[in-house]
């Protein structure tokens, strides 16, 4: 598992590292964990290579946590964010990045542990989950975290993913059906992957950075299991 901790205080960093390696230690996790000073350093460290669970300080000096963040999803859209903060304020802030917890300074050791715990999980279970397309006599598999939505045009879908595109044939109403609760209609011919969905508005949603239409229909369903993402992140 690869573990990177992004905060200009050193001695909060090591201190960090150290209680995520006897943790993940004893659990019998093998990891590697990198330290970063600035927000600067950590975009150009995972440029080439990603990362699963970050611990990011939300004032650094320099490039803060939430930018940071904005740029990190723009290259790690699947990582696990989990902000450090003494500011309770920014909390807020986070949302829009997609942070999976947050952990207040000065923190506590049994909380490192908690959040650590929960991250874990939340990470194997993006890598094991995949959506799998039968495309020219291949069998091509998706990895889930990796899909930002389904466009259907009649019966030809387009699967536009972090990477690229993908287009198949199939019923929108037949993917919708075998894909998790993550997954949610927009549009008759939309089906977005909520975790990529960092705005709604009356007629659009933001996902990724694209802005895709929401229909009157289905305006409600979606506002309410945003507000729900929005209460368990």
């Amino acid at each position: 598992m690869e573990i990177c901790i992004c905060d200009d205080e050193k001695e909060l960093r090591k201190s960090l590292s150290k209680i995520i390696k006897t943790e993940l230690q004893l659990q019998g996790i093998p990891c590697r964990i990198r330290e970063f000073d600035s927000g600067s350093a950590l975009l150009e460290g995972l440029e080439e290579e990603d990362g699963d669970i970050l611990f990011l300080d939300i004032k650094m000096k320099g490039l803060n946590g939430i930018d940071t963040a904005t740029q990190l999803r723009k290259i790690s859209p699947h990582i696990v964010i989990i902000f450090i903060t003494a500011y309770p304020d920014f909390v807020f802030q986070g949302y829009e990045v997609r942070a999976f917890r947050y952990i207040l300074k000065p923190y506590r050791e049994d909380k490192i542990r908690e959040i650590l715990g929960l991250a874990v999980e939340e990470s194997r279970r993006m890598e094991e989950q995949f959506y799998y397309i039968k495309q020219k006599g291949q069998l091509l598999r998706l990895p889930l975290k990796e899909i930002l939505y389904f466009k259907s045009d009649r019966k030809k879908v387009t699967a536009v993913t972090v990477k690229g595109q993908e287009v198949f044939y199939a019923r929108l109403s037949d993917i919708e059906a075998e894909l998790p609760t993550g997954f949610i209609r927009i549009h008759n011919r939309y089906l977005v992957n909520l975790s990529h969905v960092s705005r709604i508005g009356n007629t659009f949603c933001l996902c990724g950075e694209e802005q895709l239409p929401v229909s009157r229909a289905c305006r409600q369903e979606l506002a309410a299991a945003f507000a729900r993402k929005l209460l368990h992140s």
